[in-house]
């Protein structure tokens, strides 16, 4: 079968969606690190829409940080993909062709940095996962003994880090012509732009004070709130995605149709005109990030911990369930949403139900362990958020803990059935550590993972409040099972 590339749109079918502009002209002024299925859902598909539209040189140059994989599948396409967007009302396919080149970090870095150090280069972008900003997650600071850290401070010409890359280019600038850029996180992290200016600004100082007080002075850093369920893409998917097509798309994207963007306007260096394709460009993006992240990221680690546990591969199948939606639902209006400042216009509680019906989709198997994947860099910001807020407030932490104990019962490495849990997670080892130590013992288990610092802070762990809970909720996990449990937390809560 032939291959998806630019010679190949015209034989497409009319029912598939192809870009509207020559993608062939359109030249770079985005850099993205992390050029993985999330980005090419997302902000590519947004990316797309502007420039037919408008045009306009704002072409994707993706960075890949760890493998060659995409680069492999990407470029024998001319960077074309499929964007599959599945529902129980069917399926819907377009060609996206705002990704014009693609980067292998580890075999092309002369070509990135000079991507990223050309001024023609106005927006540098992310997807790199919570665990590649190199950070504690409990404070938001830099890691300064991570290893990759380190690296980069002892050889600024080869970094390996996004934050040491985003450096360099800046340092490259800085003495070259002058122009700064803007950095656009576009991860699920609390107040992203913020944080990752101070994890950029805190490397820099490392390294040249100078370096550091120029890019506070001339960079920006927006923060954005990003959502969008997306799956990994299975054979499964590439194989039908290839019948409907008629040729070999070896990176097809699945995703559901709901999508949001909201992104604070500050940028130094110009930018799309996203807003008219339905990104909202705001002055404060931080109550649309809470109310996602904690409603939506959040419940979505409860089914995932809670749904694992009682046997359940996909989240449709949890959320299937009577008794995981009544746990989400009081979860999100008894104790996430006193927690929120909801921003004006939205309704909070339309929102909350098109949660769920998003969680049910059949058409879209998102699998539980996904979703669990780096639960030690997700947890500050999911749900132990809402725990602090509650705390502080006097109000109820039951199903927010139970959702903690949840992950702890997952992290421990072994099911109900006493098979293992491939945990993958930067703090696995620990995990394993302190689950052999505390053997047959939940409270001792809750007791050695609580106290890890970097995710549970100084002040949790001495909460005797919020241990009391999440030891008895992993107490009831270990004795009764996960589905028993789940039962009597939906008959207890209130």
């Amino acid at each position: 079968m032939s291959r998806l590339n630019f010679a190949a749109l015209a034989g497409l079918g009319s029912a598939i969606g192809t870009p509207r502009y020559d993608a062939r002209r359109i030249a770079i002024g985005i850099v993205h690190l992390g050029i993985g299925a999330f980005h090419r859902a997302h902000q590519a598909e947004y990316l797309d829409d502007v420039l037919a539209l408008e045009g306009g040189s704002w072409g994707v140059c993706g960075v890949s940080m760890r493998s060659a994989d995409v680069r492999e599948r990407l470029s024998p396409q001319d960077g074309l993909y499929t964007s599959v967007e599945k529902s129980p009302a069917g399926t819907r396919r377009r060609v996206i062709g705002s990704v014009r080149e693609i980067l292998f970090l580890g075999e092309e870095r002369p070509q990135v940095h000079a991507r990223l150090a050309d001024a023609r280069t106005r927006i540098v972008s992310l997807t790199i996962t919570e665990k590649g900003y190199c950070h504690d997650p409990a404070t938001g600071r830099l890691n300064f003994a991570d290893p990759d850290i380190a690296h980069d401070l002892a050889h600024p010409g080869e970094p390996r880090t996004a934050l040491g890359l985003i450096s360099s280019a800046l340092d490259a600038r800085r003495t070259s012509h002058g122009e700064p850029f803007s950095v656009l996180c576009c991860d699920n992290l609390p107040h992203n732009g913020a944080m990752v200016r101070g994890l950029v600004l805190a490397f820099a100082g490392a390294r040249d004070p100078t370096l550091a007080n120029w890019i506070a002075e001339h960079a920006s850093f927006p923060s954005t709130m990003v959502d969008r369920i997306v799956p990994a893409t299975t054979k499964a998917d590439i194989s039908d995605n290839d019948a409907v097509l008629g040729v070999h798309d070896a990176a097809p994207v699945v995703h559901e149709p709901f999508k949001q963007w909201v992104i604070e306007d500050q940028f130094v260096a110009g930018r799309p005109a996203w807003e008219r394709v339905g990104a909202e460009l705001v002055a404060d993006v931080a109550p649309f990030e809470a109310m996602k992240l904690r409603l939506l990221n959040g419940c979505h680690s409860t089914l995932a911990y809670l749904g694992f546990l009682a046997g359940y591969e996909y989240i449709y199948q949890v959320a299937a369930r009577p008794e995981y939606v009544t746990l989400i639902r009081r979860l999100m209006a008894e104790e996430i949403t006193p927690t929120l400042r909801v921003p004006a216009n939205v309704d909070v509680a339309a929102y909350r139900s098109a949660l769920v019906e998003r969680f049910k989709n059949p058409a879209l198997p998102h699998r539980t362990q996904q979703i669990a994947m780096d639960g030690s860099q997700k947890l500050p910001q999911r749900l132990l958020g809402t725990v602090r807020d509650n705390l502080a407030a006097g109000r109820s932490i039951d199903l927010a803990a139970l959702a903690v104990a949840g992950w702890m019962r997952y992290v421990s490495g072994s099911d109900e059935a006493g098979r293992a849990i491939e945990v993958s997670d930067p703090l696995a080892g620990e995990f394993a550590r302190i689950a052999t130590a505390h053997s047959g013992d939940p409270a001792g288990l809750a007791r050695g993972l609580l106290g890890l610092r970097t995710v549970f802070g100084e002040d949790l762990p001495a909460d005797a409040r919020f241990v009391a809970k999440v030891t008895a909720w992993l107490t009831a996990l270990y004795a009764e099972g996960a589905a028993r449990t789940m039962a009597r937390a939906v008959g207890a809560a209130g």
